[in-house]
C-alpha cells in the first residue's frame, strides 16, 4: 500500500501535516506522538522580526470550532533558525515553514534567512493585512496576490505554497492569481473571519472584536474551495479546515487535495494528525486502494 505523494518534487511518505499556528514547532506535541509518523510539519507563521501578537482575550469557543485572534504571534526568524528548525530535524518528517510579514519585504526578508536552511518547504500566509494599502489582507486581491507570490519566487530557494484566504468572493480566481504568480502548490483554506458577543458582559468575546474561525463548522466551506480551485489550477493543493480524522481527510483527497493539514483537532486530541495517517491507511484497506494517490481528485 503506497501512502507517498509528491509536492512540487518534494516526495511525503503520506499526505498528513499539521496546520500552522495550531502545532508550534511540534516541540509539546513530540511528547504525545513521533512526529516521524506524519508527512510534514507546518511551522507556526515566522516573522522577520518576533510580533507580541494581539491583546488577551484572542481565543474563544463557538459551535462546532473556535475563533481566534494570536495575531501571529511570534519570536522571530533569527530564533526560529536557532531553535526550531535543529528540534525538528531530528525527526523523520518534512519541515515546512510557514512565512508572515506586513509588507512584500518583511516577506522576502524572512524567505531569504532560510535559503540555507533545512527546510523543504516554504507556505506563504497572505491572509496577513498588507500595511502599504491600508490593511487590506495580500490574499484578498488577485493583483496583490500574483505580485507577492513573483517576488518571493524570485527570492526562494525552496518551492512556494501560497495559503490562500477564504475571505474572498471567488476563491478560484485567487487561485489562478498565484498559480501566474509562479506558486509551487496552494494551501486552502485559511479561517473564516466570524465574530462572538458576550451577552452577560455585553461585549466582544475577543478584544480584536473579530477573529478568524477554524473548525468542524468550516469543513463543508473548506471542501467547496478545495474542489473549486483544483478545477481551476493544475498546481498541487493542501486542503485544509475542520479536519478531525482519517475520513475528513479522505474528503478532501477526493476534493483534489493532494495532502491534507490537521488544526484545531489537535488543541482537544493531540494525537488527531497520527490518527488521521492511520485513518486513511484503514480507508484505503477498506477500499482496497493500492496507492493513495487514486483518491487525489477522484470525484469530478
Amino acid at each position: 500500500m503506497n501512502t507517498r505523494v509528491n509536492i512540487a518534487g518534494v516526495e511525503l511518505k503520506n499526505p498528513v501535516m499539521t496546520a500552522s499556528g495550531t502545532f508550534g514547532s511540534g516541540e509539546e506535541y513530540s511528547e504525545f506522538m513521533d512526529l516521524g509518523c506524519l508527512g510534514a510539519v507546518v511551522t507556526k507563521g515566522v516573522a522577520n522580526v518576533p510580533w507580541p501578537g494581539n491583546p488577551v482575550p484572542r481565543i474563544a469557543e463557538t459551535y462546532g470550532g473556535m475563533l481566534n485572534a494570536i495575531g501571529l504571534q511570534n519570536p522571530g526568524i533569527d530564533v526560529f533558525v536557532r531553535r526550531d528548525i535543529p528540534f525538528l530535524r531530528q525527526f523523520d518528517t518534512k519541515i515546512i515553514v510557514n512565512v508572515c510579514g506586513r509588507t512584500t519585504e518583511d516577506y522576502v526578508e524572512v524567505v531569504e534567512r532560510l535559503a540555507d536552511q533545512p527546510a523543504d518547504l516554504l507556505e506563504i500566509n497572505i491572509s496577513c493585512p498588507n500595511v502599504k494599502e491600508g490593511g487590506i489582507a495580500f490574499g484578498q486581491d488577485p493583483k496583490a496576490v500574483e505580485a507577492i507570490t513573483r517576488e518571493v519566487k524570485r527570492h526562494a530557494r525552496q518551492p512556494v505554497i501560497m495559503k490562500l484566504s477564504p475571505n474572498v468572493t471567488d476563491i478560484t480566481v485567487m487561485a489562478k492569481a498565484a498559480e501566474a504568480g509562479g506558486a509551487d502548490a496552494l494551501s486552502l483554506i485559511n479561517t473564516l473571519t466570524g465574530m462572538k458577543i458576550d451577552i452577560h458582559r455585553r461585549t466582544f468575546a475577543l478584544a480584536n472584536k473579530t477573529g478568524g474561525l477554524s473548525g468542524p463548522a468550516i469543513k463543508p466551506v473548506a471542501v467547496r474551495m478545495v474542489y473549486q480551485a483544483a478545477q481551476a489550477v493544475r498546481i498541487p493543493i493542501i486542503g485544509m479546515g475542520g479536519i478531525q480524522n482519517g475520513e475528513d481527510a479522505v474528503e478532501f483527497l477526493l476534493a483534489g487535495a493532494t495532502a491534507v493539514s490537521v488544526g484545531t483537532a489537535s488543541f482537544h486530541n493531540p494525537m488527531a494528525a497520527a490518527e488521521t495517517v492511520r485513518g486513511i491507511e484503514d480507508y484505503m484497506r477498506t477500499y482496497g486502494i493500492e496507492d493513495v494517490n487514486q483518491l487525489i481528485g477522484a470525484v469530478r
